[in-house]
């Protein structure tokens, strides 16, 4: 190891025990001389101890050394004393402080700086592997104090590094050492894959942050993943026994921001407030024995299309501004297939975006969105077809809360039918020889599977990937007399226009209809179903009302509306309204006021913009949209809309439509989405039901786009034009004529508003239909529907057509 002190410690005469390949240090010490950093890292076990040398000469660059050796702590405190007797001549070694790993290393306009966890909680625990969250952080100059150039202290320098100090770390992020807490639990089991490939997936914040030592080093031992998003574990009881939940939400780091800089998708795909969800279930068992535990994996995100809300102080409803320059939804599709990669099929969007308006605002978004839905599906095969459900939330809860959650909690259950649930026995403690312990595909539930199989990723989600069943599998399993796994496949995905308020009611249901059936497989409750007024449903509700809020707080600058939540509760209206009128007013003010700064430090802090000597600072720069595009070749960019300061238009934006040979230069490519380019269609799927007020109508601006017929005609009039082109797009014949859907019987839903008593879960006469949710008896354009393929959601299928992916 060189180095500019006098001693080397890669010379010190011991005897070197060598480390597991799945060593993890926790906890680090970090010393000082005039030429270095020395950082000392050691196991949980205080059996294997680490060095790391960072040089301080070079103020410009990053220069870090890892000791090959691994020391005992005899060695390690013999390795700094000699050290120190090596460099009294300059002060000698010195103790700085004491941290719990590396977040990364940044460099604005002078030095490098190191950014340090000096304060850890613990928040859970999943298979023995502690969850953390960061108490306290501290970022150290790497240069010493004769080498710092006046940069340093300059003015720019110092707004940038407080820019920077507004991302807050102690706030809504999360890590472990031994868990790969950035991959849902489904892909941890299946895959042992290790180092910078999970760094490199979509939910890990400091990728910028840690690339430069992690390209030294070659390895992740020093730093840590970390997450952004919520979780909350607690102990709850049902039937008098026991269980852990454990909410995860994590967001992606891809097109990140704020609710009006952040809106619909980008030219790769990525939307904003893109957020995955997991719902773990396990119950607390000796030590030695073995886990049941389960998991379900929901999606939230913008509507992937062109669109943007201008921010005004001077107007609390802004405008809806909608671009018309990808006409051959080429961007759309991408978002699509990244699901799919994520995923696997069938993908189920469920739209909660308004549909009655009397000046069509939300409408508009619905309608061009079931627009793409369509354009894309006429390239798909039946299995792989995007399944949809357009619901206005918002009318029906003019009803009853109660009756909500209840028609949320059937669409929710029958979209558990065709994506199943993950569900495994592992040992107390996770280890990594656990992903190889899988019984043979004959026993796995919902279509066959190999762990084994090689997977190829892409290199920028490497969290993204398709597995494909195996002809050749050999795999032990030694719990003999535990129930065959079950794997998830396929995801839902839910959007309101915010993707806050309304969406986290429904992911609630979802929750809710899925809770049951982990309970069930892991044998704490006899019958899959939790009823609503069950102690546990109003548990669950607390960990998604608190997820709700905290992730509002992140994209939006309040609180989330909880008006379903509020009158579940039996709250008293007047006191709801006023919590909602506050949190509207909390809303607009920081939209108006804090989001163009909180945007930039997103920006400074994921590596989207890096200052530079001699060029614009990042405040110089006006607007965000200025500066992110084409920054760095990363996946935020996208390109500048035109704006309006106008009280409250949808503005059409006639930019030049995208070239359908964009979608060819990307790097994920999934056969069930194939290209297509063209003109955009012009059918219209009246596929959108009304959506809560629980988002406020004040989070956007009245149009004054006038139909040249009456609404509810044009509606309707779009809707035979869409039926006239599917063959199983189906409508409700009960007054809900602008509710539509492809996977589920609107007529079945809207039945039994006030009762759930028939599980669909188990309801054969439904999940018979390749698109789900069309009964055999239901002829669509002359065509019988559910006599040709068998649908996947039957579980016991092993010649399913889609291929198993982890979730």
């Amino acid at each position: 190891m060189a180095s500019s002190d006098n001693f080397e410690p890669s010379s010190l005469s011991h005897q070197s025990t060598k480390p597991p390949s799945n060593l993890c240090m926790q906890k680090f010490r970090l010393y000082e001389t005039r030429s270095n950093f020395y950082m000392i890292g050691r196991d949980k076990s205080r059996t294997y101890w680490r060095v790391l040398k960072i040089d301080r000469l070079d103020p410009s660059e990053l220069n870090v050394r890892e000791d090959s050796t691994t020391y005992t702590e005899r060695e390690c405190s013999d390795l700094l004393r000699r050290i120190h007797e090596g460099n009294k001549a300059t002060g000698g070694l010195k103790f700085v402080t004491t941290c719990y790993g590396i977040v990364g290393f940044i460099k604005f306009l002078g030095p490098y700086y190191m950014l340090l966890i000096t304060k850890r909680r613990q928040i859970g625990a999943i298979c023995g592997h502690a969850v953390y969250a960061i108490s306290k952080t501290e970022m150290i100059p790497l240069p010493n104090s004769s080498v710092r150039s006046n940069i340093i202290n300059s003015k720019n320098e110092n707004r940038y590094k407080k820019l920077l100090c507004t991302v807050d770390l102690t706030k809504d992020f999360f890590f472990s050492y031994s868990y790969q807490i950035m991959r849902s639990l489904q892909r941890n089991m299946c895959d042992t894959e290790t180092g910078h490939v999970l760094y490199e997936t979509m939910f890990v914040w400091n990728e910028f942050l840690t690339r430069g030592i992690r390209n030294h080093l070659q390895n992740t031992t020093w730093t840590v993943a970390l997450v952004y998003g919520f979780f909350k574990q607690d102990t709850l009881e049902i039937s008098g026994r026991e269980f852990i939940l454990t909410l995860i939400a994590r967001r992606s780091r891809h097109y990140a921001g704020t609710r009006y800089l952040r809106r619909g998708v980008n030219e790769k795909g990525r939307v904003a407030n893109d957020v995955e969800t997991e719902q773990i279930v396990f119950e607390d068992v000796p030590e030695g024995l073995p886990i049941k535990i389960s998991s379900v994996i929901q999606n939230r995100g913008s509507i992937p299309l062109f669109w943007s809300q201008e921010t005004s102080r001077l107007n609390i409803k802004p405008d809806i501004i909608l671009s018309k320059k990808d006409q051959s939804y080429q961007a759309t599709k991408l978002h699509f297939e990244n699901l799919v990669k994520r995923y696997g099929n069938p993908i189920i969007i469920l739209n909660l975006i308004k549909t009655h308006e009397k000046k069509p605002r939300e409408a508009i978004l619905r309608q061009e969105f079931a627009n793409a839905i369509d354009f894309i599906n006429k390239d798909l095969s039946e299995e792989n077809r995007l399944r949809f459900l357009h619901w206005d939330l918002h009318k029906h809860f003019q009803s009853k809360a109660t009756n909500v959650l209840l028609l949320l909690g059937k669409v929710a259950a029958y979209a558990l039918t065709l994506t199943g649930f993950f569900y495994c026995q592992v040992s107390s403690t996770l280890r990594p020889e656990d992903c190889l312990k899988w019984p043979s595909t004959d026993d796995v539930d919902k279509g066959s599977f190999s762990p084994t199989v090689h997977v190829e990723y892409d290199n920028e989600d490497a969290n993204d990937l398709e597995r494909k069943p195996s002809d050749e599998i050999n795999v032990s399993n030694e719990n003999h007399s535990a129930k065959p796994p079950r794997l998830q496949n396929g995801v839902l995905r839910t959007n309101c226009i915010d993707c806050l308020d309304r969406t986290n009611v429904a992911q609630y249901a979802y929750g809710l209809a899925a809770i049951g059936h982990q309970l069930h497989s892991l044998g704490i409750i006899e019958h899959p179903k939790i009823d609503l007024d069950d102690p546990v449903a109003n548990d669950l509700m607390q960990f998604y009302e608190r997820m709700g809020d905290t992730l509002a707080h992140q994209y939006g600058g309040s609180a989330a509306h909880n008006k379903i939540f509020s009158a579940r509760r039996g709250q008293w209206r007047a006191a709801t309204q006023s919590q909602e009128f506050f949190r509207t007013l909390q809303r607009y003010y920081s939209n108006a006021w804090m989001d163009a700064e909180k945007q930039d430090a997103i920006n400074v802090f994921l590596g989207h913009f890096q200052p530079q000597q001699d060029k614009p600072a990042l405040w110089e720069l006006g607007s965000d949209q200025h500066y992110d595009t084409g920054r760095i070749g990363d996946d935020d960019a996208r390109s500048f809309f035109k704006r309006s300061f106008s009280d409250g238009n949808i503005l059409r934006d006639s930019s030049t439509p995208m070239p359908a040979s964009n979608a060819k230069d990307e790097k994920f490519s999934n056969p069930g989405l194939p290209d297509r380019s063209g003109e955009g269609s012009k059918a219209f799927c009246e596929s959108s039901p009304e959506i809560s007020t629980t988002e406020t109508e004040s989070d956007i601006s009245f149009s004054r786009y006038t139909p040249s017929m009456p609404r509810r005609q044009l509606f309707v009039d779009m809707q035979k034009e869409r039926c006239a082109e599917s063959h199983h797009i189906y409508y409700s014949e009960h007054g809900d004529s602008f509710s539509c859907s492809n996977f589920v019987d609107l007529d079945w839903l809207s039945s039994s508003a006030n009762s759930c008593e028939e599980d669909p879960y188990e309801r054969s006469s439904i999940t018979n239909s390749p698109v789900g949710g069309l009964s055999s008896e239901n002829v669509v354009n002359g065509e019988i529907v559910g006599e040709t393929t068998a649908s996947t959601s039957d579980w016991g299928s092993t010649s399913l057509k889609v291929p198993l992916v982890m979730v």
